[in-house]
């Protein structure tokens, strides 16, 4: 990995809460991703799943986790499996955890190798009554390639049907979505990279450089500071191609008086930051521009204020859009007959501003977090409002990304990077 050593305490402490809240005489097991085929021999680079790598910090294809604290043998409470390494793996595939470097690593002194896992797996199921299966359900989950976990519960039910199933993502989606200082301190580290790009940018952006040019330079940006590179496909949109939510193409050539939005962010050690910023090609905003650009603003520090203690997500978003129609309305977007007339499920302010405020950050870009439960402190949430406008060929976002605190604002990880329109002008034309 590219990233420095995280220190295994943390993943530690990890496994002590989610452990904390399992059954008496339970076991659970997780799974590293797959790697996934492409055609011929290639593949898609590998990305850890989540869950193993927030209890272990194994970031390797075709390990296992398994956790067992009621178990009599102390031996048999905390296993990781890995694919046995050998000199030839190392020649070929470079260089794997040995058993040695994976307790260093994971802070687990039982490390098995894979060929072991089932028959150790029966006789932990000897201790246990229930099983703790890993499934994804969050909110935006779209999954339709069958994984690693879904074969092994698979295999599982066939093999054990006699025993009782629980599931490990409430408890992940809790233990998740409120961050231990450590992540927070690679999240900012994400953030500063991002910071590192983004900068670059406002030397380099001019009238007729092309949106994969800007993507290059962002890359170079990242990769060369320990980032494997983009936390997500990152957005470059021009002009126009800025009213369109999701644009990924990035192949367009920036012209003299239009607005570039970017949504781009670098990852660090897995760990997502997530930052949209909207420059303008020439170097200057038109009046027009700039008016847009300081009611987002103005919405965006106002929805980060709302981000405490005991906020509840869906009220957020409720707060937020009467802010953005206050805005609306004095850009003359809209007026107000069509805040009168407005049907409540889909608001005035929604023809401009489509999309929600805020989502949870961390090793995912969406990250886990249960929306019903009111917010708390050390949860780490985006806030992105946006103004999107078609007829004038040009929308703009801006995102930063907070830490909720137990008293007071959020604290802002992005606090660094440029945002204000007169900071963005001078440092595009010095």
């Amino acid at each position: 990995m590219k990233y420095h050593q995280i220190d295994s305490s943390l993943f530690i402490k990890n496994r002590k809460k989610f452990m904390a809240e399992m059954k008496p005489k339970s076991v659970a097991v997780f799974n590293s991703n797959d790697i996934y085929p492409i055609s011929a021999d290639s593949t898609i680079p590998f990305q850890q799943h989540r869950d193993i790598f927030y209890l272990s910090g194994a970031d390797q294809e075709e390990s296992i986790l398994l956790l067992c604290p009621d178990a009599p043998y102390e031996h048999l409470r905390e296993i990781l499996f890995l694919r046995e390494t050998n000199e030839h793996i190392a020649i070929w595939e470079g260089e794997k955890l040995t058993k040695p470097r994976a307790t260093e690593v994971s802070g687990i002194k039982n490390i098995m190798w894979l060929k072991d896992f089932e028959k150790t797996l029966f006789e932990v199921m000897t201790y246990c009554d229930t099983i703790y299966i890993n499934t994804n359900e969050h909110y935006r989950s779209a999954v339709e390639t069958q994984t690693r976990e879904d074969r092994f519960i698979k295999w599982w039910k066939e093999k054990y049907p006699a025993h009782q199933v629980a599931k490990s993502n409430p408890i992940l989606q809790r233990l998740r979505s409120v961050k231990e200082q450590e992540e927070l301190d690679l999240m900012q580290n994400a953030c500063n990279i991002t910071e590192k790009g983004f900068r670059r940018l406002l030397g380099f952006v001019k009238p007729g450089v092309w949106e994969y040019e800007i993507e290059a330079e962002l890359i170079h940006e990242f990769i060369r500071n320990r980032s494997k590179g983009f936390a997500y496909t990152p957005i470059i949109a021009s002009g126009n191609n800025a009213n369109v939510l999701h644009y990924i193409e990035n192949n367009q050539q920036c012209k003299d008086g239009d607005l570039i939005l970017l949504d781009v962010a670098a990852e660090y050690a897995n760990y997502s930051s997530d930052l949209s910023r909207t420059i303008p090609v020439s170097g200057r905003y038109t009046q027009r521009q700039k008016d847009v650009y300081n009611a987002v603003l103005r919405v965006k520090n106002e929805a980060t204020k709302m981000l405490v203690p005991g906020t509840l997500w869906k009220q957020y978003h409720v707060e937020v859009g009467k802010v953005m129609t206050s805005e609306l309305l004095g850009l003359g977007l809209i007026d107000k007959a069509d805040v009168q007339n407005e049907d409540p499920a889909w608001p005035a302010y929604k023809k401009y501003f489509m999309h929600g405020t805020s989502h949870h950050l961390g090793l995912d870009t969406h990250d886990y977090g249960l929306l019903a439960e009111p917010m708390q402190a050390n949860m780490v949430f985006t806030v992105e409002p946006g103004i999107y406008i078609p007829a004038e060929g040009f929308g703009i976002r801006l995102e930063d990304n907070v830490v909720v605190q137990a008293s007071g604002e959020p604290f802002n990880l992005m606090r660094n990077i440029p945002i204000e329109v007169e900071e963005i002008e001078s440092l595009m034309n010095s």
